[in-house]
């Protein structure tokens, strides 16, 4: 489980408005070439929990739609709606405009204080 929490510990970074891609949270928690771990790590993730998983998305600017969310989908991409994040009419968000460029030492603390607890 201590992989699940590299990754949430990123993911927790993440700002409203903002998006990451499964593969950016990857690599940035330390997991390279390993998006689909990060997929697999949040569809654990608590509705109540302080996670914003809602805030990645796929490396096309897409919401990845799974029959695991037994047609839940369009929750994720309502919650990115209210954040302002704008789709377009092929239901992508422009990732030159949302996506998340977080300074490397805001990662490297993130990480750290995973690391202290």
């Amino acid at each position: 489980m201590l992989t699940y929490e590299r990754i949430y510990a990123v993911v927790r970074q993440i700002p409203r408005g903002k998006v990451a891609t499964y593969g950016q949270v990857a690599e940035l928690a330390g997991l390279v070439g390993k998006p689909r771990l990060v997929g697999y790590a949040l569809y654990r993730v608590d509705t109540m929990s302080d996670v914003p998983w809602q805030r990645v998305i796929n490396a096309k600017g897409e919401v990845s739609e799974s029959t695991r969310r037994n047609g839940s989908d369009y929750v994720q991409r309502a919650m990115l709606e209210d954040e302002g994040v704008v789709f377009d009419r092929r239901g992508r968000v422009d990732l030159n405009q949302y996506r998340w460029r977080p300074p490397d030492h805001v990662i490297e603390r993130a990480l750290v204080e995973f690391m202290e607890d």
